[in-house]
């Protein structure tokens, strides 16, 4: 199957030769996940490879038939991956329509997804539904409104988010927050840039530079204590 000739698919495409920074994304939520896990719009698998290689108990899913393709071709050997499946967390009765994924995961995480979906908050209730009693939510978004730019309308972006406005919307749909930080500060001048270059998608050219100044990231964001970052991390238990 062939890729739809779009903006997401060129940035994950990027992103997946980035291997630091996505080795960097993954060390910073994998201790919050247990047991029976499901990511949320796996992609091209750029995280999802860690922790099938680490020996966690995962079932993988996106709504985008080329993305499921690849990641069955990439990913369906692996003995502990416990699916690959197609989960919409708009579609309407979700509930009703999912019925053998109710209550069934201790760790649903979404990395970069949420911003994509119109009714966010729709999603948080049935992300509720998938995990099971004192299951962990994880989710990661783009932060600060004054950096959405010409990039974030060719991602499809609804929106960008600060830790505090995803921490509120995350508890009022029973959830108890447990952690709510920043990730990657050092990513914050590069996309203001991009913005103020009016890239319209994420270049290759740039992101491997940027790969390399990884070191470098993890250093800034201990330093300022994750207070400020281009992502946005929440971690939540299902009350």
């Amino acid at each position: 199957m062939k890729p739809r000739a779009n903006i997401e698919y060129e940035g994950l495409y990027a992103l997946s030769h980035a291997e630091a920074f996505n080795q960097w994304m993954y060390s910073v939520i994998a201790s919050y996940t247990k047991k029976n896990i499901l990511e949320i719009g796996s992609g091209l698998g750029n995280i999802s490879k860690f922790f099938i290689e680490k020996g966690a108990t995962i079932t993988l899913s996106d709504i985008d038939e080329f993305y499921l393709d690849e990641l069955k071709q990439k990913f369906e050997h692996f003995s502990n991956v416990n699916g690959l499946l197609s989960v919409d967390l708009q579609k309407k009765d979700f509930e009703k329509n999912y019925t053998d994924l109710m209550q069934k995961f201790d760790t649903v995480f979404l990395l970069n997804v949420l911003e994509h979906l119109e009714d966010d908050i729709y999603a948080i209730q049935n992300c509720n539904s998938l995990l099971k009693k004192s299951g962990i939510l994880i989710i990661l978004v783009p932060a600060y409104s004054f950096l959405f730019s010409e990039m974030d309308k060719q991602l499809n972006h609804f929106r960008r988010y600060t830790a505090k406005q995803l921490v509120k919307k995350i508890a009022d749909e029973g959830f108890e927050v447990q952690k709510s930080f920043y990730f990657n500060a050092m990513g914050v001048p590069a996309w203001l840039y991009g913005k103020l270059r009016r890239f319209k998608k994420l270049p290759a050219g740039e992101m491997k530079l940027y790969n390399k100044l990884v070191p470098v990231g993890k250093v800034l964001d201990k330093l300022i204590f994750h207070c400020v970052g281009l992502s946005a991390i929440v971690v939540a238990i299902k009350k």
